[in-house]
């Protein structure tokens, strides 16, 4: 994978997020000319800061809704390979504003697909969008990409708007062509400089930041949690592997092992254990919030079957790795070496 990316011309949306910093930083170690097309970060302290991503790659700052700075930037950048992962990507944000978060979302996707339709330089396409974007039945069984498309609330609602809309341009505009458009659909991911609101690691990094005990509202809800490598790795594979085999395009889920969907409670114990037992978890059950599902959980036969893809950290290293992250920066280290050394540990493995 290495030498298939370096000098590709790769195109970021999202990038100055959380999984967009370290998506950029995975791709300038493999030597690609990245272009990122963002707003500016949207916490203090921040991944993209902190690591220093501005200083390898083109850093565009701007609105995905705003579709002439983005094609102005994407026609400079001249990309051979596209990640869309520029979103609103928090459930409750959502709920206190929905028109903002289907305007990013939704219209933010048609403008990305529009750069491309209208581009003769574009050969492989990853749009991201959840594991949320399935109609949620509470059941036991893990989600296959046949399963229908209807998320609960605005976000996942959204989302489940953006595979429909990649869908029809697919049909109408890249069947006949020669770019390959592919949608991944991700479980929940962790790891070192997400200080994102009202997400449960970065909940728990303030917490031992400050010395407070982690208030957790829903600890009986089970996610698939993984590390923030692992999508990543996966979204980086089927661009390269659609890039030569256009068949290969479709939507793929994306998770951890049977082990990895744990509940919420038990991801707290485990971070708490491994910073060393600094703080304790309160159990407190919001009254009256805002729906959310309680059990998820993804199928991911189809990405290891066609696409030789396997996750590669259980749970308890992901939680690791993120726990090792927090405290060097706690202790204002070098978090982009860090970067670096999980990135290497992992295409190692």
């Amino acid at each position: 994978m290495q030498d298939f990316y370096k000098n590709k011309r790769v195109f970021v949306t999202g990038h100055t997020g959380f999984k967009g910093s370290w998506l950029c930083k995975m791709l300038t170690k493999m030597g690609a000319n990245v272009t990122g097309y963002a707003l500016e970060p949207n916490t203090k302290p921040n991944l993209f800061t902190l690591a220093g991503i501005e200083n390898d790659i083109n850093s565009v700052i701007g609105d995905v809704r705003d579709y002439d700075a983005l094609k102005k930037a994407f026609d400079e950048a001249q990309p051979e390979i596209v990640f869309h992962m520029a979103a609103q990507p928090l459930v409750r944000e959502s709920y206190r504003n929905p028109a903002s978060t289907y305007e990013t979302n939704v219209m933010g996707t048609v403008n990305i697909l529009e750069c491309i339709r209208q581009s003769n330089c574009v050969k492989s396409v990853v749009i991201i969008t959840t594991d949320k974007v399935y109609e949620n039945k509470e059941w036991h069984w893990a989600y296959r990409e046949n399963e229908n498309l209807d998320g609960y609330d605005p976000y996942s609602n959204s989302k489940s708007c953006c595979e429909l809309v990649t869908a029809t341009y697919k049909r109408c505009f890249f069947d006949k062509e020669t770019v390959a458009v592919s949608t991944a659909r991700a479980g929940n991911v962790i790891g070192g400089g997400d200080f994102s609101a009202n997400r449960i690691i970065p909940d728990c990094v303030r917490s031992l930041k400050n010395g407070n005990n982690i208030i957790v509202r829903n600890p009986d809800s089970v996610r698939p949690y993984q590390h923030v490598i692992e999508p990543l790795y996966a979204y980086l594979l089927i661009a390269q592997k659609q890039y030569y085999t256009r068949s290969l395009a479709d939507s793929y889920n994306v998770g951890p092992s049977e082990n990895g969907c744990i509940t919420t409670g038990r991801l707290v114990d485990l971070f708490i254990h491994l910073s060393g037992d600094k703080i304790a978890r309160i159990d407190r059950p919001e009254k009256n919030a805002v729906h959310e599902a309680t059990f998820l959980k993804l199928d991911c036969t189809k990405i290891k079957t066609v696409l030789n893809w396997q996750p590669r950290w259980n749970v308890a290293d992901a939680v690791a790795k993120t726990v090792l992250w927090t405290l060097i920066w706690m202790d204002n280290g070098n978090v982009s070496r860090v970067m670096d050394r999980q990135i290497d540990e992992f295409f190692k493995k």
